[in-house]
């Protein structure tokens, strides 16, 4: 029962979702504020969410069931790498050996699932779309994972996230160290793509290809695409606090840490026009690599 409970109550799907969905509320309260407009309630998400629920599915005749799964398999995946990142936050001695591996392949899912999902509705912007989210997925997994590098060899070679905020409790936030503080910048940055926002939203650029990768999805399936986004506003913050803020993790910290994190994400959003793919590609694999294989190096010195 405290498995199905952890799964589907809290720290997961429940909590993923009305959390991710109330980030989401403050991410366009606070772009309507800077574009001088009032913004929507704070209940606006979920009404669009259920409302979808309610609109007809349309579902191309080519590839029907790889449409239908991938959005499920993105959804189910990110949802457990929530509750592994929840559990590890409040019972970090119940983490397991390895999870931070887990929680790596389990990020990359939503964007496969896209990918996968464009590529079999056959349409021609959604395979533009499609082709966008892999070469943006190739340039930002590198300074990504070389930035989990740096965390792990800085914390003594442990490749589990409860002895990895075990050793921040005891030594100190990562971030406040020379490679923390590189490795955060790298992996910030990974993550704003990871969540498909400005100046990384190429796969999707309304003004250009229609919302590419989702332009087919409708009702159920496009809600569950709006869900998979929420719970990724929610994992990925966690994520990022666990690795290099780890230290005091009391609820009114971490809320505290959390919005710092989700409010930094809807400024650069904001203030940064949307890159071309190959500038994009650029970015990470020129500046943003850099950076994190720098922090790999002083991490590996001791800095």
């Amino acid at each position: 029962m405290k498995i199905i409970f952890n799964y589907l109550i809290f720290p997961g799907l429940f909590t993923a979702v009305c959390v991710g969905l109330l980030a989401g509320w403050f991410d366009r309260k606070i772009s309507a504020r800077l574009q001088w407009r009032v913004g929507p309630p704070w209940y606006q998400n979920f009404i669009d969410i259920v409302k979808l629920f309610g609109k007809e599915t349309i579902i191309p005749r080519s590839s029907r069931w790889t449409f239908i799964l991938a959005p499920y398999l993105g959804f189910l995946s990110i949802v457990l790498a929530a509750v592994i990142l929840g559990k590890a936050m409040l019972s970090p001695l119940e983490s397991f050996y390895g999870d931070i591996i887990v929680i790596l392949y389990l990020l990359t899912m939503p964007a496969i699932s896209m990918i996968i999902g464009a590529s079999s509705s056959r349409n021609p912007l959604a395979s533009v779309g499609a082709s966008r989210e892999m070469k943006l997925v190739l340039g930002y997994e590198l300074p990504f994972v070389l930035s989990l590098i740096a965390v792990i060899i800085k914390c003594q070679g442990s490749i589990q996230l409860g002895s990895i905020i075990n050793y921040q409790i005891s030594f100190g936030s990562n971030i406040f160290s020379f490679s923390g503080i590189l490795a955060f910048i790298a992996a910030f940055f990974a993550m704003q793509a990871k969540l498909g926002l400005a100046p990384f939203d190429i796969s999707e650029a309304e003004q250009e290809i229609m919302a590419g990768t989702l332009i087919e999805y409708s009702g159920l399936l496009l809600a569950v695409y709006k869900l998979i986004k929420a719970v990724m506003l929610y994992a990925m913050p966690l994520l990022l606090i666990c690795l290099f803020m780890g230290k005091d993790l009391g609820w009114v910290l971490l809320i505290l840490k959390y919005i710092g994190i989700v409010l930094l994400i809807v400024l650069v959003k904001n203030t940064n026009p949307r890159m071309r793919i190959d500038q994009a590609l650029r970015f990470f694999w020129g500046p943003v690599t850099i950076v994190a294989a720098l922090s790999v190096i002083l991490a590996a010195v001791g800095l």
